[in-house]
């Protein structure tokens, strides 16, 4: 059953254009990878460091082994030292109404 998720995260000020960056070079191995649909990013208007993922996987599954490659790669590590706090994650089931 697919899946929505829904990131939101915010950067310490000082390293947004460092997250920026890494979304913009990074991301097409975020589309590419088996099972994912979609995935866009939002910025808030009001605080240009808060941005929200959107993102529609096929499954929980394959959205947790995406998670687990970025993780062996580093990445989380990485993009964890530019935040100026935990993510808040979400994941929501389509009710098909």
């Amino acid at each position: 059953m697919s899946i929505l998720v829904i990131l939101e995260c915010t950067t310490d000020p000082a390293h947004t254009k460092d997250l920026t960056d890494f979304l913009r070079d990074e991301l097409f191995h975020t589309r590419g990878f088996d099972g994912c649909n979609s995935i866009t990013i939002h910025r808030n208007q009001d605080d240009p460091n808060n941005l929200v993922f959107i993102e529609n996987w096929d499954s929980k599954e394959q959205y947790e082994k995406y998670i687990g490659w970025r993780t062996e790669r580093g990445d989380m590590e990485k993009l964890g030292g530019w935040m100026a706090g935990p993510p808040t994650i979400r994941q929501f089931d389509n009710v098909g109404v």
